[in-house]
């Protein structure tokens, strides 16, 4: 896949993770990501899905350089990120940010949150005045639906989806050129995730937000996502832009994943086609040869044992499936 183009706000090419662990008595090298190469546009949101297991944290850890990769290229606007040290990194840093998946755990409990908002700024905005900073304070609070009151409270005083529109403000807060959402919605329950989900979107909306949005809540991400990358044992198996994924899954893995979404009605559910994914997924450290996803494949033939699949063009997609145009 040739994720590289100058146009590109970012830029992720051959990225390779992995980590030493403890197995039967010896340490060895957990594969997490298998040469990734992604691309994302300025304004461009790009929803990242899979299983739990998949690698799609790990990535998002990577692209911040909260973990260190093996190899491959990070190019933000064409500068490489892992190769960032000392006080460039530290600049960088004000060009990416992170919405974590608890948003109670993600707030210093010692602080209030006004002191939260305004750290951010101290840090990576010090050219900015006291009074110009809490301007950008009361501005952002605004803009996730808070009040100036709420500056003064501590985390615990706060419920979670009140966390997570803070965790939103203090990403946004430096205005960032990208914003990686890890799992921001597992926390919540469905009404409060509806609710994130719309403010996401109009925040995308009104501030041209470029996303990585990470999640198991599959309309959540068609709602928020311009293209889709399919994560499994830290291999791509499809990419697309969102209404060709959804609308036309090219890899039996992300069929069976939207097969799995529930539907409120007994008798569309009854008018599906194929079973949603049964079985779980292998560990990764005794991955299936060929085809990861073979194992749990009802369509995987000899040669799925045999050979990797290449992620190549199919229709509208880039898919890593032998038998991508027969089903």
């Amino acid at each position: 896949m040739n994720a590289v183009t100058a146009a590109a706000l970012l830029e992720v090419q051959g990225l390779m993770v992995s980590f030493p662990v403890r197995h039967a008595g010896r340490t060895v090298r957990l594969r997490a990501l298998h040469d990734i190469s992604l691309r994302l546009d300025a304004a461009e949101t790009l929803g990242i899905v899979g299983e739990s297991g998949s690698g799609k944290s790990t990535l998002a850890r990577t692209l911040l350089r909260l973990t260190e990769p093996e190899q491959g290229q990070v190019r933000l606007r064409g500068i490489d990120l892992l190769q960032l040290r000392g006080s460039q990194l530290q600049r960088a840093r004000a060009r990416l940010q992170m919405i974590f998946q608890d948003g109670v755990a993600a707030l210093d409990p010692r602080q209030r949150i006004g002191a939260t908002l305004d750290e951010p700024l101290r840090m990576l905005k010090p050219g900015l005045s006291a009074a110009a900073r809490l301007e950008r304070v009361l501005d952002m609070l605004s803009r996730v639906g808070l009040e100036p009151p709420h500056l003064q409270r501590y985390p615990h005083e706060f419920s979670g989806g009140q966390a997570q529109r803070i965790g939103i403000a203090r990403a946004l807060i430096v205005e960032p050129e990208l914003v990686v959402c890890d799992e921001p919605l597992a926390s919540l329950d469905v009404s409060i995730r509806a609710q994130i989900t719309a403010l996401l979107l109009e925040l995308k909306r009104d501030l041209g937000l470029s996303l990585i949005f990470i999640a198991h809540d599959l309309p959540a991400v068609q709602l928020l996502s311009d293209r889709v990358l399919v994560l499994y044992l830290g291999h791509i198996m499809e990419t697309a832009a969102r209404d060709a994924l959804f609308h036309r899954p090219r890899h039996p893995y992300t069929r069976a994943l939207l097969q799995s979404v529930p539907v409120p009605d007994p008798k569309l559910a009854r008018l599906r086609r194929a079973p949603p994914l049964a079985g779980d997924i292998p560990s990764p450290l005794s991955p299936p040869s060929g085809c990861v996803f073979r194992t749990r494949c009802p369509h995987a033939i000899q040669r799925c044992a045999l050979e990797v699949p290449p992620l190549r063009p199919v229709g509208g997609s880039e898919v890593a499936c032998h038998r991508a145009e027969e089903i």
